[in-house]
């Protein structure tokens, strides 16, 4: 039978915990603000906080715990499990010196070959704030250690970015390279998510003794896992700020110029890229209450002709490569509601495109679509989507980091 879990989920701005039954049932959840983001005694206060909130019948429940957070927020620890060293926010681009080393020395398409991964990160702490004996540690990593205290573990999705491969489930021999050989004693050991690492050692949470703590992941692959997407080919599509693609897929793809790279899960890859365009460029024009209106009054059937390319500022990643791509907002039709159909068309079509080019490199075929974000609640957008894209597309039942960390922490998927 599966067991209830407990999901931690970790923003910048706040934290949520929601514990489910072994159906997917919600028990209870809470929230929390977090005012100081860079703080681990903030991040411990809040962790207290979050699971003392949940009603103690439920805790008395909960058989495992899996907690995600910002990919690449990095700190410093003592042997002991002491922070060291400042946190670096996911971000936080101080390391950019090192990036051009970092590019001589490893692969092409290696993630961590950025000014806010992981191991750019290690680089910088190491040179500005290293103790005789410390271990790097994500977010996740060290309030999952407050919880099992068994210190430097960390997990598939944390450690892609410090350069670890999941495919071989190792470090990478370029860690040998005369560079980077310094870096060692301080990576952490690397498991898959969802793992079991050790039992609850804080007995005031009211845990059974049985309750386990597993390793956790990244707060937008908790958001994937949350939509109940499983089969190769299920894609996420986050309607927030910007558009982000998420594929289920038999096999990895990656192509660093788009900032496209694979997770592995389990036998299988999570294949992504984000557009610059997205909910950001509706707002820019239009409040909540016209777009509510507005939408009211289009006919998806009636598509407008018209082509945008909706880009509040110069530049795109994905689908289109190009740091120097101008927005394209012309013409403008004399009726609000045809310019926003428009741009709920143009959107789509970058959706359509951007999995398009996750097919072309590699990915398994487009299947499914389930729908996060803000705009995942307009009919006329998804309505105008599934005509674009020509598979189902879905609002998704969970949206929830919180809630895909439990189901993590239950084997799922």
């Amino acid at each position: 039978m599966t067991p209830p879990a407990l999901g931690i989920d970790f923003g910048t701005s706040g934290a949520r915990a929601i514990v489910v039954d072994g159906e997917g049932k919600i028990l209870a959840r809470a929230r929390f603000p977090l005012h100081q983001p860079d703080s681990p005694r903030a991040w411990a206060e809040t962790l207290w906080r979050l699971i003392l909130a949940l009603p103690l019948h439920v805790r008395q429940r909960v058989e495992r715990i899996a907690i995600d957070a910002t990919s690449s927020t990095v700190l410093l620890c003592t042997l002991e499990g002491e922070p060291c060293s400042p946190v670096l926010l996911y971000n936080d681009n101080r390391a950019q010196g090192y990036v051009a080393q970092l590019a001589q020395l490893l692969p092409a398409e290696q993630p961590a070959v950025s000014s806010t991964s992981s191991l750019a990160k290690l680089l910088w702490l190491k040179e500005h704030c290293s103790p005789a004996a410390a271990v790097l540690v994500h977010q996740a990593d060290w309030l999952a250690f407050l919880l099992h205290g068994q210190l430097g573990v960390s997990d598939w999705h944390n450690a892609l970015k410090l350069g670890y491969d999941p495919a071989q489930e190792a470090y990478p021999d370029w860690f040998n390279h005369p560079e980077l050989a310094p870096l060692q004693p301080f990576l952490p050991q690397v498991v898959a998510p969802g793992a079991v690492v050790g039992a609850v050692t804080v007995k005031e949470f009211g845990f059974p003794p049985t309750c386990q703590v597993c390793a956790g992941t990244t707060d937008s692959i908790a958001a994937f896992l949350a939509s109940g997407a499983q089969k190769s080919g299920e894609a996420v599509t986050s309607l927030g700020s910007t558009l982000v693609l998420k594929l289920l897929s038999d096999r990895p793809v990656a192509e660093a110029k788009s900032g496209i790279y694979s997770h592995r899960l389990g036998d299988r890859w999570l294949v992504g890229g984000a557009s610059n365009c997205g909910g950001a460029i509706l707002r820019h024009f239009f409040s909540e209450a016209e777009l509510v209106a507005l939408s009211a009054q289009i006919d998806p059937q009636q598509p407008t002709g018209l082509d945008y390319y909706p880009l509040l500022d110069v530049g795109e990643r994905f689908p289109i490569a190009d740091p120097h791509l101008q927005p394209r907002l012309e013409p403008r039709p004399l009726e609000a509601h045809r310019f926003l159909q428009g741009l709920l068309e143009s959107l789509s079509r970058i959706e359509q495109q951007g999995y398009r080019r996750l097919q072309e490199l590699g990915a398994s075929p487009l299947r499914r679509v389930w729908t996060a974000g803000g705009g995942a609640h307009n009919p006329v957008w998804l309505a105008i989507r599934r005509q674009q894209l020509g598979v189902p597309v879905e609002v998704a039942p969970q949206t929830e980091a919180a809630y895909g960390a439990a189901r993590l922490a239950q084997g799922l998927p």
